[in-house]
């Protein structure tokens, strides 16, 4: 912003109270100029007349002041105005009209300012103008009796509109000069807004990337401690049972080792999974890809078949994170609680869906499905993922478990991870 001398804003409002102040020491000047004419005469009236235009010049500087500094309403104001025109009245007797226009307009422009509303001061304007010409023609009456009839005419309408034409034109550039003003303060207000705005918005939008990175990486490290932490406890859990069934049982011990070692691979890739994420990496190959290296990762070196059919359907990268985890669930569940040795997987597009189904040769479930923190946990994700997890069984029959996620569009490039 600009600033003038004295260090004023000029859009601040200090400098209306700067002008003030300037206005009451014109007026005092222009004062003082009215009383050294009056004291340059040489009549026996002298002593009076300088007396009196001492004396009300000095009220119409008190009076200004009083009215520039302290009276706010428009109504006191007009009271303080007629208390003005009479003292210009009396001035302007006593003076023969010396200086009366200027002395108008150093009033005038004090009063303009105090005035907010364009019509009161249009109104103010028009009564000064009609004040003006009845004490400039009184005025010049009275100091110049006995002129002939032509020469007063032509004194007072010259007269006259030299002085109403100075009133008109300090009225046309007051109001110029305070519409700039006030226009550019409320730009000025306007654009100080803006910017304070801005830099709420701003602040606004870095704290909601702070919170959006701290719930991720929560969400990770949840996932690490109840994905992870969850399959690790399982794998101590088979491999404990394994090693006390070894002598009685070997098929069934053999079956608890073969789970323990999905699980075991299974947690070590969702950590390395929540590693590449916290490192800011994403997925690399389409996720029908990936679905079959869980698959290939579960058989290898066991007597586990599985049967797929993963078709080239695109999601979100969350749901591509949820997909693979579903399904290392559910070879997991399958081998480890239903004694499963054969699955089918399918991943296929539904409509705006992708619909991942498997389902295995186990020994099932009898009556309702008790869902324990595996199957929970991913019926809860589905569903934060705008989609939904059934599961269904029957004794002998094994499990069945149907993922449904919205699919993301054909145009959009599948979610990539980089090894």
């Amino acid at each position: 912003m600009k600033e003038i001398d004295l260090g004023v804003n000029i859009y601040s409002g200090k400098l209306i109270t700067y002008i003030k102040v300037v206005l009451i020491a014109v007026l005092v000047i222009v004062e003082a100029i009215v009383c050294a004419q009056v004291a340059v005469r040489n009549d026996a009236t002298l002593a009076r007349d300088i007396s009196i235009v001492a004396a009300c010049c000095v009220a119409l500087t008190v009076i200004e002041t009083v009215d520039s500094f302290v009276i706010k309403k428009f109504a006191a104001k007009i009271a303080f105005y007629c208390a003005d025109a009479t003292l210009l009245l009396v001035i302007c007797i006593f003076t023969g009209n010396s200086l009366l226009a200027a002395l108008y307009c150093v009033v005038l422009t004090q009063i303009y300012m105090n005035i907010e509303k364009f019509s009161d001061k249009l109104i103010l304007f028009g009564v000064s103008c009609g004040l003006y010409a009845i004490s400039f023609i009184v005025g010049w009456v009275l100091t110049n009796a006995g002129a002939t009839i032509f020469n007063s005419t032509v004194e007072i309408v010259s007269g006259a509109l030299l002085g109403l034409m100075f009133i008109t034109l300090d009225f046309i550039i007051v109001q110029f000069l305070l519409s700039f003003y006030r226009t550019n303060r409320e730009l000025s207000a306007a654009l100080k807004q803006a910017n304070d705005s801005g830099a709420r918005l701003e602040e606004a939008y870095r704290q909601l990337s702070e919170t959006a990175v701290f719930e991720e990486r929560n969400r990770i490290a949840r996932e690490i401690h109840d994905n992870a932490g969850h399959s690790m406890t399982t794998v101590i859990m088979q491999t404990e049972a394994a090693k006390l069934m070894i002598d009685k049982d070997p098929a069934e011990a053999k079956n608890r080792i073969i789970a323990a070692n999905i699980q075991a691979r299974s947690a070590l890739e969702q950590m390395r999974e929540s590693v590449h994420l916290l490192a800011g990496r994403t997925y690399a190959r389409p996720i029908k890809e990936e679905l079959g290296e869980i698959i290939s990762r579960t058989v290898d070196g066991t007597d586990i078949k599985v049967r797929c059919d993963f078709a080239d359907v695109r999601v979100s990268d969350g749901g591509y994170r949820f997909l693979c985890s579903a399904l290392k669930e559910c070879l997991s569940n399958g081998i480890r609680h239903g004694g499963a040795t054969a699955f089918y997987a399918e991943l296929r597009k539904d409509g705006d869906n992708a619909v991942l189904y498997v389902s295995d040769n186990g020994k099932g479930v009898s009556g309702n499905i008790e869902t324990g923190f595996g199957l929970k946990n991913m019926r809860e994700m589905a569903r934060s993922l705008g989609g939904d997890c059934v599961f269904a069984s029957e004794e002998g029959e094994g499990f069945e478990v149907t993922v449904t996620l919205p699919a993301a569009d054909d145009g959009e490039e599948p979610p990539v991870k980089e090894d």
